[in-house]
């Protein structure tokens, strides 16, 4: 007779081969010898205890949990440093010396880019605007700028119509207050940024927000201000004026302080200009009164025109990720650097001199907030003469203050290019050394069809893509 094995997969895979060994043989036990305990145990090695030790458990391996040790002198390798991915993510490559040059390439004018015969040709962004437009972010990591010789861009038929009309709207001292849409990879920041880039070249007062996310996301240090329900970013302030005064330095050390600053933390005399007001400090704690007062200096009358731009709208149509003192969520409009947007955007703030206010929708990264799209359409039909378009009655969380902010705004619509633009900018990736393929009425075609009717971020996906490093 077998002796039974036990419940565990090692023993009943292993075929026994032990007879049942009698108590008696095994040795005197206070067992009762019609237990299984009796039979299991019997003739099993012993331990100096007296416990008997399955013959199924293997000693010998310890299983070790947490850090994964390098035997011997082997070094790791040095460590990533503070800041080191998020500057490889952003990074920027304006050249690529293996580029061919093109000959006979244009430079950007304020004229051309109003100019109809200008439609379709593709022309190279003067050094001094390549500067500016870098200090503020308007050139964009997903774009293929690196494969490149110089910066260039494709003079649009959307282009001139937005430029045209901006300039215009401008110069008879208007406010321009559009928001920009479209499908994705349309070419949506390409177009504010040839907006940035008139902006300069108008020599305006010029403000860009590149990322509208970063400062809702909570990754930027925030403070109260005192006797409003209002916050300020300090950090992000400090380095926005900065900015004004890198790019706007020519600009602004023309015009000098006409207001009394008695309320300032630090003495801004009358001689000063707008330019040292913009520097005046590097205290965070003087960054929003220091702020407030330039913008007030910009609203005087006698002053030049203010750009004020803004990439990913939808990020600020909604409560921010920031905590109030009672840790209560903060809506983005509570922010004050985006109020004073949104108030500008939405048409309460006036402009003696004239201003153009754009918002940039964004569809790569874009947020599905009912409000802002509901906002958006009253605004399309009311700009097209159309019958306004009802709230849904069954939806009760519509945010007032997205109405408020887009209320008179206008919308300009980028589509695909027409396939005159897209055989110009195909003709100048191989004349870059780029796309070599035959540039004719069938790869043409080919190539517009496959990117949806013209689209192009699908262009370059299909033609630069491998070539992308």
């Amino acid at each position: 007779m077998t002796m039974a094995s036990p419940n565990c997969w090692r023993c009943l895979a292993r075929p026994s081969q032990r007879l049942l060994v009698p108590t008696s043989i095994a040795g005197p036990s206070t067992t009762a010898a019609f237990t299984t305990s009796a039979a299991r145990f019997a003739g099993e090695r012993k331990e100096a205890g007296g416990n008997p030790l399955s013959r199924h458990i293997r000693s010998g391996k310890k299983l070790i949990l947490g850090k994964k040790r390098h035997k011997g002198d082997k070094s790791s390798g040095k460590s990533v440093g503070e800041g080191e991915r998020k500057a490889f993510r952003k990074r920027i490559t304006l050249s690529n010396n293996n580029a061919l040059d093109v000959p006979g390439l244009d430079e950007i004018t304020a004229e051309n880019m109003t100019d109809q015969a200008a439609v379709g040709q593709v022309m190279g962004i003067p050094e001094e605007v390549i500067d500016q437009l870098r200090i503020v972010e308007a050139f964009k990591p997903t774009q293929q700028w690196g494969l490149f010789r110089r910066p260039h861009m494709l003079i649009r038929r959307e282009t001139v119509d937005f430029v045209k009309a901006m300039t215009e709207t401008v110069a008879r001292k208007g406010t321009f207050r559009s928001v920009v849409t479209g499908p994705r990879g349309s070419g949506k920041s390409m177009l504010g940024l040839q907006a940035l880039c008139a902006g300069f070249l108008n020599k305006y007062v010029v403000i860009n927000i590149p990322e509208a996310q970063d400062i809702v996301n909570a990754h930027t240090e925030y403070a109260t201000i005192p006797n409003t329900n209002m916050f300020s970013q300090p950090v992000y302030l400090i380095k926005l004026m900065q900015d004004m005064y890198a790019t706007n330095k020519e600009v602004l050390s023309k015009q000098q302080v006409g207001l009394d600053h008695m309320h300032l933390p630090i003495s801004v005399p009358r001689g000063w200009s707008l330019a040292q007001l913009a520097s005046a400090t590097k205290e965070p704690e003087f960054a929003w009164p220091v702020f407030q007062a330039l913008w007030k200096e910009l609203l005087l009358p006698g002053r030049p025109p203010i750009m004020f731009s803004l990439d990913g709208l939808s990020h600020i149509m909604r409560p921010s990720d920031y905590r109030s003192p009672s840790f209560e969520l903060i809506h983005s409009h509570d922010l004050s650097l985006i109020r004073l947007f949104v108030d500008a955007l939405g048409g309460k703030t006036h402009f003696a001199n004239g201003a153009s206010i754009v918002g940039i929708m964004t569809k790569g990264n874009s947020l599905k907030i009912k409000s802002l799209e509901k906002a958006l359409e009253q605004a399309a039909a009311a700009q097209a003469g159309l019958k306004i378009p009802p709230r849904d009655p069954f939806y009760s969380k519509y945010d007032e203050k997205v109405f408020e902010s887009l209320k008179g705004v206008g919308i300009f619509e980028v589509n695909g290019v027409s396939k005159a633009e897209a055989r110009a900018l195909m003709e100048y990736w191989a004349a870059s050394g780029i796309l070599r393929m035959r540039i004719d009425e069938k790869n043409v075609s080919e190539r517009w069809t496959l990117a949806g009717n013209g689209v192009l971020g699908e262009m370059e996906r299909a033609s630069l893509f491998p070539l992308r490093l």
